[in-house]
């Protein structure tokens, strides 16, 4: 079985950063996609940012500039670092990984969400 753990959510002033994880455990041979995804209250799920296997990345555009993010493969880990903080960016923030084992492929695998709160 695998799972995804994150960390790093807050409490954190506009202007501020935080930086997110999301490691994921299990038998897993190849992560060939890791994304982390945003939902606020009384909104849709959106993409924040996304990183394939080779390392490349896209984001949306009301996080370009300011959110990174990364992966480290010997860690089965992504990161976002999130600098420059708006109020707007207040959300569950949830990881995504599509990841395959010996036996089985897991297109969308999720997160249990942790909460991103940016206020004075």
């Amino acid at each position: 079985q695998v799972q995804l753990v994150e960390s790093g959510g807050g409490l954190v002033q506009p202007g501020g950063s935080l930086r997110l994880s999301c490691a994921a455990s299990g038998s897993i041979a190849n992560i060939y996609v890791m994304g982390w995804y945003r939902q606020a209250p009384g909104k849709q799920r959106e993409l924040v940012a996304i990183v394939g296997n080779l390392g490349n990345t896209n984001y949306a555009d009301s996080v370009k500039g300011r959110f990174t993010i990364s992966r480290d493969n010997a860690k089965n880990t992504v990161y976002l670092q999130m600098n420059s903080l708006e109020p707007e960016d207040t959300a569950v923030y949830y990881c995504n990984m599509g990841i395959s084992t010996m036996t089985t492929r897991y297109d969308n695998l999720w997160g249990q969400g942790t909460q991103v709160t940016v206020s004075t």
